[in-house]
């Protein structure tokens, strides 16, 4: 009993096996870069229309400067994260004004309001730029913007559900048609277009309404889908 009692008490313990350093050094990197793209985004956000230099956006993150290129390579393809990182957040707020909305032309009428007004829009603007001046950021541009569909078209198709409301183009061309729309305003007005987003009738770029669904020439459809 002596000597079970003995070897027992010199038998090593064994320790829970820990993440390897390869895996925790992924996470920090993780971490890292969306600490970079909530910084960036942020600082844009504060300063609409200003762009935020790497020095700038280091040293509020707390980071080294040659973090952003490792990183993200560039730069550019920071801002262009952080732009739709702003834009998506705006989006959510958008959606909780069109939730407010009593029926389908104040919703129309709110909606666009609100999203002629997002902060976010000079950022994204330049991030639209940066994706067709260089291609290398095309992908990453797209990818956002259909992000930024689905979420919106998971949004519109709920609510119309919910009220009883109608579409009179299916879900995907609605919200890609408005988003179109405004995002090509801003761009138009940052080129030197005369006039402002203030003139352009986005509420016309929707057709959400009360009632059933209708097609372009006002008939009863099948469904929004």
């Amino acid at each position: 009993m002596e000597k079970k009692r003995t070897e027992a008490a010199t038998t090593p313990i064994r320790s829970a096996p820990t993440r390897s350093t390869p895996a925790r050094s992924r996470d920090r990197g993780r971490a890292t870069r969306r600490h970079l793209i909530e910084v960036a985004a942020r600082l844009c956000g504060e300063r609409p229309g200003a762009e935020p230099s790497v020095a700038e956006i280091a040293n509020a993150a707390g980071v080294f400067p040659n973090q952003v290129t490792y990183h993200f390579g560039s730069k550019d393809a920071l801002l262009v994260h952080a732009a739709f990182l702003g834009l998506l957040h705006d989006a959510r707020r958008i959606e909780r004004i069109g939730r407010q909305a009593p029926d389908a032309a104040a919703f129309r009428r709110n909606v666009a309001r609100a999203v002629l007004a997002m902060p976010s829009l000079p950022s994204v603007a330049r991030a639209l730029a940066a994706g067709i001046s260089k291609p290398e950021l095309a992908p990453v541009v797209d990818r956002h913007l259909q992000l930024l569909f689905r979420q919106s078209e998971r949004f519109v198709g709920r609510l119309v559900d919910s009220r009883g409301w109608g579409t009179r183009r299916p879900l995907g061309a609605e919200v890609r048609t408005f988003w179109s729309t405004a995002l090509g305003a801003v761009l138009l007005v940052r080129a030197g277009a005369h006039g402002t987003v203030a003139d352009l009738d986005l509420a016309g770029a929707l057709t959400v309404h009360d009632g059933p669904v209708r097609d372009e020439a006002g008939r009863d459809g099948p469904g929004h889908d």
